[in-house]
């Protein structure tokens, strides 16, 4: 699949400002690595392989274990690998993802809320948000993931 534009250099302001709100996140209460599990699983629902590639990458420099990083897909079936915050975090991100499909349910927002206060469920929407327009990007004018350049 060929690369179709180069976003990055059509509109800079645009992409700068997404920049801003990755940033955000980044200086945000919320744990890094928890983000990046967060945006692994964003992309994999969207299956966006430049975000693929990139998270996959980004989580064996954190020291996460190629294990977890494995089941992230499965996160739900995956017992004890993962704490009970990044079993929310990873339910929340999901069906804001899909909020087409879910609605956002009550019982979601409780569930998140038991786990994560205000402001940062509200910076987690703004990750998993952010996450899903990337996504968009990257899928929308075939960005080339870092892998299929080194072949």
């Amino acid at each position: 699949m060929s690369k179709r534009l180069d976003y990055n250099q059509i509109a800079p302001a645009g992409v700068k400002a997404l920049g801003g709100v990755h940033g955000y996140i980044m200086q945000s209460s919320l744990p890094a690595a928890l983000v990046e599990l967060v945006y692994l699983r964003i992309s994999q629902i969207n299956n966006c392989a430049y975000c693929l590639d990139m998270h996959t990458r980004d989580l064996l420099k954190k020291g996460q274990k190629i294990e977890k990083i494995a089941l992230v897909q499965a996160w739900a079936e995956a017992g004890n690998l993962f704490d009970e915050r990044e079993r929310a975090a990873l339910a929340w991100a999901e069906t804001v993802t899909r909020v087409a499909e879910t609605g956002v349910p009550n019982e979601a927002y409780e569930a998140a809320r038991a786990v994560f206060d205000e402001r940062e469920l509200v910076d987690l929407t703004i990750a998993t948000s952010l996450m899903n327009a990337y996504n968009r990007l990257a899928i929308s004018f075939r960005k080339t993931p870092q892998a299929a350049l080194s072949n």
